[in-house]
């Protein structure tokens, strides 16, 4: 073959994909509006800032970080006044990633087992923990009474404060 030829099997080969994908599912009858972008579908996500707030305590949040000085103190505390303004479930998200191999072991020591969230439970979360309104109404008698057991037992740490007991388990004075 000849470099003209090579050339044409060149561009062929380039665009084959595009052609091949050019209409990748999509009926060119159908209207635009049935393919919404993404980024209008997230920006029209609803966040429950009351659901939220049950949801930090039954999911076991509160076992390790306070909010309203109730809960626990082995992680920071994520109350209102302390969070990024621009916090979305996404920048949540990220920060649980970061830290998942300690939450995950945290979470197997004092549930019993990795605790998983939804999309739209995040969200529900990021609005508690925006949302003075919610988290002063975060009382430890608002709390289910297993969450406040597991409080009271310190979860796995044999009762002691979390700080208490990381630093026996390190051999730290």
């Amino acid at each position: 073959m000849n470099i003209a030829g090579n050339l044409i099997v060149t561009a062929l080969l380039a665009v084959s994909p595009v052609i091949g994908m050019a209409d990748a599912g999509h009926e060119p009858d159908k209207d635009d509006a049935d393919h919404a972008p993404t980024a209008s579908m997230l920006g029209s996500m609803d966040m429950d800032a009351a659901n939220g707030r049950v949801l930090f305590a039954e999911k076991g949040c509160v076992a390790c970080h306070s909010v309203n000085g109730v809960g626990g103190e082995d992680a920071v505390p994520l109350d209102s006044h302390g969070m990024e303004e621009d916090m979305n479930p996404f920048d949540l998200a990220a920060k649980m990633w970061a830290m998942a191999p300690y939450m995950i072991a945290a979470q197997e020591e004092a549930m019993g087992g990795q605790i998983l969230f939804t999309g739209r439970e995040l969200g529900d979360i990021v609005a508690f923990l925006h949302s003075d309104a919610q988290q002063h109404g975060f009382t430890e008698a608002t709390l289910p009474e297993e969450v406040r057991e597991m409080l009271e037992k310190g979860h796995g740490h044999g009762g002691m404060a979390g700080e208490e007991a990381h630093k026996e388990e390190l051999g730290h004075d």
